[in-house]
């Protein structure tokens, strides 16, 4: 995994057990699709239980090996929608009239957006 975006230069590392929740998504992703897929496999196929245990037991192995990096960046997205970095975004501060000395100074001018997509 990278260390920090490409895009807009985020820290993916964080404090020693930040993602502990992503463990919680790569389970959850694990079960969501292990017990449905026993259920249906038991209803369309009649397999037995041991034929099941022989599918599913190493699915349960694999997956969330193969998973956990994308239960990482989930995290970071969830993390990043309710918990928004504020140095990332340039907005110009709201400064009320009260602030100035006089009320004829003019606000500072609002600071310009860098563009860092890629072209």
């Amino acid at each position: 995994m990278h260390f920090n975006c490409g895009h807009c230069d985020l820290k993916f590392e964080r404090e020693q057990g930040y993602f502990v929740g992503a463990i919680y998504i790569n389970y959850a992703a694990t079960v969501a699709i292990a017990v449905p897929g026993f259920f249906i496999l038991d209803s369309f196929t009649h397999m037995t239980i041991d034929q099941q245990l022989i599918l599913w037991v190493p699915f349960a192995v694999i997956f969330p090996l193969l998973f956990f990096h994308h239960s990482r960046s989930i995290w970071l997205v969830l993390d990043h929608l309710f918990n928004p970095e504020r140095s990332l975004y340039s907005i110009p501060p709201t400064n009320p009239v009260s602030q100035f000395s006089s009320g004829n100074e003019s606000p500072p001018p609002p600071t310009q957006r860098v563009d860092r997509r890629p072209r």
